[in-house]
């Protein structure tokens, strides 16, 4: 059950589990906390159409702050935590879609792959 102090996800036609206009796959559930503004979005494009100015990535050394909301559940998971899941949430067991790895870039400093 989500929690109703849940930071707010903001976004493009977004639904009660993050879901947006973008990505509304039943996995889609993960919101990120943008390192620019400090605020919930539930994809890049959706802070690009938003947002007035520009994403910056998350650097390693900053990896054990909090930054990403299951959009089921509500927990807040570190960014290493995420890396860490295998695609699912350490609260409530919702899968996340596997596919957002490929978009890591976007928010996280490169070099994912070893994921430490």
């Amino acid at each position: 059950m989500k929690s109703t102090s849940s930071p707010q996800v903001r976004g493009v036609d977004v639904d009660s589990q993050s879901r947006c206009a973008h990505y509304h796959l039943p996995m889609d559930v993960v919101a990120i906390k943008m390192k620019c503004c400090g605020i919930y979005y539930a994809c890049k494009e959706c802070h690009d159409a938003l947002a007035d100015h520009d994403i910056l990535v998350w650097p390693r050394k900053e990896w054990d702050e909090k930054a990403i909301l299951c959009g089921v559940c509500g927990h807040e998971l570190t960014i290493r935590e995420y890396m860490q899941s295998e695609n699912s949430c350490p609260a409530c067991t919702a899968n996340f879609n596997p596919g957002c790895r490929n978009h890591y870039h976007y928010y996280f400093e490169a070099d994912m792959a070893k994921h430490s």
